[in-house]
């Protein structure tokens, strides 16, 4: 008997990947490896490797197992169980299970990040929406709720009806554009609105802080707007234009952890665009002394 790859080197990450790293390398091998665009002699049994691979990474519990025991996890003659007790069919040139835990919400999760979208929708532009496993594809109804910057800081409850029914939606701290909420009726998915002051990157956050030039020379203390409200920080003497200022902890929160991306904060330095007579024979002193 062939001794298996290991799934890790079958979609080609460590195994720190994250789920974010494994979704992607795992739409890149399923486009390039999947029967109907690829032709080559072994397309078939590497698409199905590919999928047996994602099917046991995404999923927290079963990764858990693997990451333990291996393949011998999903051995029944090791004693460790299967995927679930399902059932093995075989449908054309994809072989699919049918289990006896959650299905597809097990598989993938109740709630999506980051503009997660089922890794069937790959097949919808092979097959012009229908399902390879048999059937009408035929997704859940899909509606986009957009919220406001600091909505999606600390997290909100909105309001939503679907079909006449009204429901409260819960957006958690930490939501982006493409976080994905999962019902069993439909689907939503956030986009969040820009800020007049705040650009995020992920989880961390930047500003850009003007100060006068006089304060970057002499020092001092300005006071900024953070997503916690106003904070008064100190500015060193001699302070450089575009200096920045990191403060840790202080940005977003990570959706499903208790941490906080970092706060960042680029200065400024704010000149004149006009001088008195009087200003200019002070610099023009300062420039002797330096």
């Amino acid at each position: 008997m062939a001794t298996k790859r290991d799934y890790y080197d079958i979609l080609g990450v460590n195994k720190s990947a994250s789920e974010a790293e494994l979704k992607s390398a795992y739409r890149k091998l399923a486009l390039q490896w999947h029967p109907d665009r690829n032709k080559d002699k072994g397309a078939e049994a590497k698409f199905k490797e590919i999928n047996e691979a994602y099917e046991v990474l995404s999923n927290k519990e079963k990764r858990a197992k693997y990451d333990q025991f291996g393949h011998a996890a999903f051995d029944p003659s090791a004693g460790f169980g299967d995927f679930g007790g399902g059932q093995s069919y075989r449908s054309g040139p994809f072989t699919y299970t049918y289990g006896s835990g959650g299905g597809f919400e097990d598989l993938f999760g109740s709630q999506g990040q980051g503009g997660f979208q089922d890794p069937f929708n790959i097949f919808e532009s092979f097959f012009g929406g229908q399902n390879p496993f048999g059937g009408q594809y035929r997704p859940k109804p899909h509606y986009s709720l957009a919220i406001e910057f600091m909505d999606a800081v600390h997290g909100v409850e909105k309001s939503f009806v679907h079909e006449g029914k009204n429901y409260t939606v819960k957006i958690p701290a930490g939501a982006d554009d493409g976080t994905r909420i999962r019902y069993n009726e439909f689907d939503i998915s956030i986009s969040v609105k820009d800020h007049p002051k705040f650009r995020r990157e992920g989880s961390d956050v930047y500003l850009l802080h003007e100060i006068p030039f006089t304060l970057a020379l002499l020092g001092g203390e300005t006071t900024i707007p953070t997503l916690d409200g106003d904070l008064t920080i100190k500015i060193r003497p001699s302070t450089q234009p575009s200096t920045t200022i990191r403060l840790s902890g202080r940005g977003i929160k990570y959706l499903r952890s208790s941490s906080r991306g970092d706060f960042y904060i680029k200065l400024k330095v704010m000149f004149p665009e006009k001088l008195s007579r009087k200003a200019k024979d002070l610099v023009q002193q300062l420039a002797t002394a330096l």
